[in-house]
C-alpha cells in the first residue's frame, strides 16, 4: 500500500514515525533513530509530512522541502483532540496523521534561516530584559532597607546608584556598599548587553525587505518590523489582518453556546 502522508513526534533523538495510505490507514508506526531519519524519509519521496510545530519542527521542514517534500507544520491544540487512547509515541504520531488530513485545518510555514536569526535575537532580548528589570527591582528593594528610595524609571537609578555609593553621609555599610558596587557593575554590563542586541535589530531591520516596508507604516519602527516578520513570514499563511491580529492575541475570542455569541 502506497504511503501518501507521514506523521513525525519530533524528540531528541528517537522519532516516532507513523504512515498512513490514501484511505488514512496505518501502514507503519516505528520508532527511528534521528540519524536515520531523512535516510528513511527518502524512500518515500512522494509523501506528505505532517509534524507539530514545536522546537526543531522549522529546522526539520526545511530538511523536507529541500528534499522536494511537501511539509505540513501543525499547530500542537490542533493535535491534541486525535489523540486516541493513553497519550504514548505512538498514539501521538498517528494523532499527527489524523490531523493533517483534515481540510479546513491551518498549517504553519516551517520559519527561513533569516526569521530564525531575527526572532532569537529578539528571544535573547527579551530574557535580558527580564533580568534587567529583576536587577533593578532587587536594588531598589535592598536600598529601601536601608531608608533609600529612588524616582521610578531605570534613568534615575542609573544616574543616582553610583552618587549614593560616593556619599558617605547616607546609612549604606560597608558590606552594603560592596554588594551595591557588585549589582551596580551586573547592571552596567546587562544593559552593554541589551544595547548590542538592539543595534543587531536595527541591522536587521534595514537589510530585510519586509520589515523596511513593514516600517513605511506610521507606528511601526525596528523592532515590531523585525518581530513581525520572524513571526508571521510574508504573511501568506493568514486570510488577512484579522486573522494575523487574532493570532497574537489582539482580538478577543469568541465563546458561543445556545445561539448566545459571546
Amino acid at each position: 500500500m502506497k504511503v501518501t502522508l507521514i506523521g513525525i513526534d519530533l524528540a531528541k533523538n528517537i522519532f516516532q514515525v507513523c504512515g498512513v495510505n490514501q484511505a488514512g490507514k496505518s501502514v507503519f508506526n516505528r520508532s527511528i533513530k534521528r540519524v536515520q531519519l531523512l535516510t528513511f524519509l527518502r524512500t518515500y519521496p512522494d509523501a506528505t509530512i505532517a509534524m507539530e510545530a514545536c522546537s526543531g519542527s522549522n529546522y526539520w521542514g526545511r530538511e523536507l522541502l529541500s528534499l522536494g517534500h511537501d511539509v505540513k507544520l501543525i499547530p500542537p491544540q490542533h493535535v491534541k483532540p486525535f489523540v486516541k487512547g493513553n497519550k504514548n509515541d505512538r498514539n501521538d504520531a498517528f494523532a499527527i496523521c489524523e490531523a493533517a488530513q483534515r481540510p479546513n485545518l491551518i498549517f504553519v510555514q516551517p520559519r527561513t534561516l533569516a526569521q530564525v536569526d531575527i526572532i532569537i535575537t529578539h528571544r535573547i532580548r527579551e530574557r535580558r530584559i527580564r533580568i534587567r528589570t529583576a536587577l533593578t527591582n532587587q536594588i531598589r528593594g535592598l536600598l529601601s532597607e536601608y531608608g533609600i528610595a529612588l524616582p521610578k524609571g531605570r534613568n534615575p537609578l542609573n544616574l543616582l546608584l553610583p552618587e549614593l555609593l560616593e556619599d558617605a553621609n547616607n546609612q549604606l555599610t560597608t558590606i552594603a556598599r560592596q554588594y551595591m558596587r557588585e549589582l551596580m557593575e551586573e547592571l552596567r554590563a546587562i544593559n552593554v548587553a541589551i544595547g548590542s542586541l538592539e543595534k543587531d535589530i536595527k541591522l536587521q531591520a534595514r537589510t530585510h525587505p519586509d520589515a523596511k516596508r513593514l516600517m513605511g507604516i506610521r507606528g511601526v519602527a525596528e523592532i515590531i518590523a523585525t518581530a513581525a516578520v520572524s513571526f508571521a513570514g510574508d504573511g501568506s499563511g493568514y486570510h488577512g489582518a484579522r486573522h494575523f491580529s487574532a493570532n497574537l492575541g489582539l482580538v478577543p475570542k469568541e465563546f458561543s453556546s445556545g445561539g448566545n455569541r459571546n
